[in-house]
């Protein structure tokens, strides 16, 4: 059997990540799987025999949790693999152990409402000890952390079922920080039974602006906490297990994952097309869980209702089933509700995004149903703008997803749903229809499959490197598109703070190469690639135990002009007004990210459609209209409105107080929904329309179809 030269290049690099990049068809995948079977092992990987590696530790042990043997075997087996195969070429070590320490504890207890200070001081025998500890299995101070914050919880608790009872007095004026990131441990029992008079005064004050009654907000917190003590006794040490071995991932960096066995089935289920559900990612964010992904052609995305960062409050089934109040529920039950048969019903309560505590929430109605992957699909309108008595037809691509029917590719069929064949087709309609240009909005795109983010960007561009790839062994690998340009004539493409990997390869390309004008917001900045292997993989020999996965970094992405897309993102040529701060959302909010670095630019020769005259006079004229168009005087007041919301760290207590505080925000316009008008309008699974300019709700849409039709209108006067 013979490898050819590429196949043999890019198995040099890193064999398995290539199915996950789709560099490889899965045939070839195999061949070479069945060649090399031997050599996809940890080379080293021999587990520790008969150390006691309790013994350190022993006077720490408790009597609630304790790790298993698996668990030392995974430790063990997760660490050497972060080692031999992780992009970021970092030891295990003092540095790193403290790194891990904070993160296990921000985990258990990110609001700092159940450790007292002397339990953090506590800990910090632990502080530069977790690294050699993991390496050789010794588990036991994690568990010793997790019993001791248990314990707290079961006491904080307790304490809040006897207040939950009380009558409570809404009339004093007494302050509730709700934000307790900066804020200290409490330094006594005293201190914190306090802080906890307020949590539960806070909650029961929330419940009244709902319209609870005295006697229905009692009956709800003593069940919050009731459910709350019961999930935490539910805890097995499989989960503690889970928590620990993520906060060492995550300090490696936020892409790289451990996941259970339990997690792993959760992982794949969410990763198969043929899942069923309302196509949401949720994550634990404090007492709530909440929306961090929304996938397109789900019932969720499709709604229109839904927005990144809404927080669930409560659940019900069917359109009868009683609202099951699931604050303080940990996220894998609130998503085993939500989760169900397709065709049924199910009632989600939110507490919007950007909403403080105590507003008003919002219900929505979902059909559970399988991600519709038609409707994730491109779609296509044509929108009408007139200026200086000229008429300008622009048409508009919505593209939600890089999407790849690899099956269909694999079996060699000649109509295989693609991002690229689907756009080509878009192109070609409003060619027809006599568009005068074209724009991309890669708004909330996620990313998805490399080879559509190449294949992509070669419709606009004349062929040559598109992206760049280098591995940890600081090998570099260029992707080329050699295919001809198919559309020449003006575009752009507008971007947000959630496009992310592929659109910003795409974006990036286009940008480098001058072909298009970005516009929007600076985009996410996620530029690694990353690997998913079972733990079994990594083995010599095959074993019985149940073991997870581990999802892993192995290479950045680099632009043509040798700019990391990684940490920084693509930054737009004429920067809308954004509601998303690069200190909140993105790569770069995150501790661990990977850091934004340069290599060599790679061989290309950058077009003429897109000059820095071009730029300049685009700029000007959307800097007049940031101050004269009420549309985005309104806008960016919103976006003002939504981080003064944002900024505040306590709320009062008082109800009149509060009840005034709801009303005038309420009063004030939401700037999620205008910020995903553009979706409802163009992601509608009842088809796309052409429009009128004015006919669009999205100041953010509006200003990208001004700037094109500008950029039109520059190029037709240069001739």
């Amino acid at each position: 059997m013979t490898i050819g030269k590429d196949e043999k290049r890019l198995f040099s690099l890193d064999l398995c990540s290539y199915l996950y990049l789709g560099f490889l068809s899965l045939k070839s995948l195999l061949r070479i799987m069945k060649l090399f079977k031997k050599l996809i092992i940890i080379p080293a990987l021999i587990l520790l025999g008969s150390t006691n590696i309790y013994a350190s530790d022993a006077a720490d042990t408790t009597k609630y949790l304790q790790p298993k043997a698996e668990h030392i075997k995974e430790a063990i087996m997760v660490t050497q693999i972060l080692d031999y195969f992780h992009y970021r070429d970092v030891d295990l070590n003092d540095s790193l152990s403290s790194v891990i320490l904070d993160n296990f504890i921000e985990s258990l207890d990110a609001s700092k409402n159940y450790f007292l200070a002397s339990d953090i001081k506590s800990f910090q025998k632990y502080r530069f000890a977790f690294d050699d500890d993991l390496k050789r299995g010794n588990l036991v101070p994690a568990f010793y952390i997790f019993n001791i914050y248990k314990k707290r919880v079961e006491e904080r608790l307790k304490y809040a079922l006897v207040e939950s009872k009380k009558k409570f007095d809404f009339t004093k004026n007494e302050e509730f920080v709700f934000d307790r990131e900066k804020a200290p441990y409490p330094q006594s029992l005293q201190e914190q039974d306090e802080l906890w008079r307020k949590v539960v005064k806070h909650q029961a004050l929330s419940l009244k602006l709902s319209g609870s009654d005295d006697k229905k907000i009692s009956e709800t917190l003593v069940t919050r906490y009731e459910r709350f003590k019961s999930n935490v006794d539910k805890y097995n040490s499989t989960d503690v297990f889970e928590i620990l071995m993520n906060s060492v991932t995550e300090a490696f960096d936020p892409h790289t994952n451990y996941f259970g066995p339990r997690s792993a089935e959760d992982f794949q289920r969410e990763s198969s097309k043929a899942m069923e559900g309302i196509g949401a990612t949720l994550q634990q964010d404090d007492d709530f869980t909440k929306i961090v992904e929304l996938r397109p052609g789900g019932p969720a995305f499709l709604s229109g209702q839904i927005d990144i960062d809404d927080r669930v409050v409560g659940i019900a089934q069917g359109a009868d089933g009683e609202m099951v109040d699931v604050v303080g529920w940990r996220s894998d039950e609130v998503a085993g509700q939500i989760r169900g048969p397709k065709g049924t019903l199910v009632r989600i309560e939110f507490l919007p995004a950007g909403r403080p505590i105590g507003s008003q929430t919002k219900i929505v109605n979902i059909v559970r149903d399988k991600i519709k992957y038609d409707e994730a699909k491109a779609k296509s309108q044509v929108v009408q703008y007139e200026e200086g008595g000229k008429t300008y037809n622009l048409g508009i691509i919505t593209l939600p997803d890089f999407y790849l029917d690899s099956e269909g590719l694999e079996e060699g069929e000649k109509d295989f749903s693609s991002a690229t064949s689907d756009v080509k087709k878009l192109i070609t309609q409003l060619q027809e229809d006599g568009v005068d240009g074209v724009m991309l909005d890669l708004r909330n795109n996620g990313g998805g499959s490399l080879l559509e983010a190449i294949s992509l960007s070669g419709l606009f561009l004349p062929g040559g490197p598109v992206v760049q790839i280098k591995y940890a062994n600081g090998q570099i690998a260029k992707e080329d598109d050699k295919e001809k340009m198919f559309y020449s004539g003006p575009l752009s493409v507008m971007t947000n703070r959630f496009s992310a990997s592929a659109s910003e390869i795409f974006a990036g390309a286009l940008q480098d190469y001058k072909r298009a004008v970005i516009v929007g917001e600076q985009t996410y900045g996620k530029g690694t690639v990353q690997n998913v292997r079972g733990l079994n993989d990594f083995l010599r020999e095959p074993t019985t135990d149940e073991l997870g996965l581990i999802k892993y970094t192995i290479a950045k992405f680099y632009r043509v002009s040798g700019s990391s897309t990684q940490h920084l993102g693509v930054s737009p040529d004429i920067s809308l007004p954004s509601a998303f701060s690069a200190e909140e959302f993105g790569e770069s909010s995150k501790p661990s990210a990977l850091p934004w670095d340069k290599i060599p630019a790679a061989k290309f020769t950058p077009l003429d459609y897109v000059d820095n005259d071009l730029i300049a006079q685009l700029r000007k004229s959307h800097e007049k209209r940031l101050k004269t168009d009420q549309s985005l005087i309104d806008y960016q007041y919103d976006i003002n409105e939504l981080n003064k919301a944002r900024a505040k760290t306590t709320v009062s207590l008082n109800y009149e107080v509060r009840k005034k505080e709801a009303a005038d925000f309420e009063a004030k316009r939401d700037a999620r929904v205008k910020i995903g008008d553009s979706l409802k309008e163009l992601g509608s699974s009842k088809g796309v329309k052409n429009h009128a300019l004015d006919e669009l709700k999205d100041p953010f849409l509006k200003e990208s179809i001004i700037l094109l039709a500008e950029q039109i209108a520059a190029k037709r006067s240069k001739g």
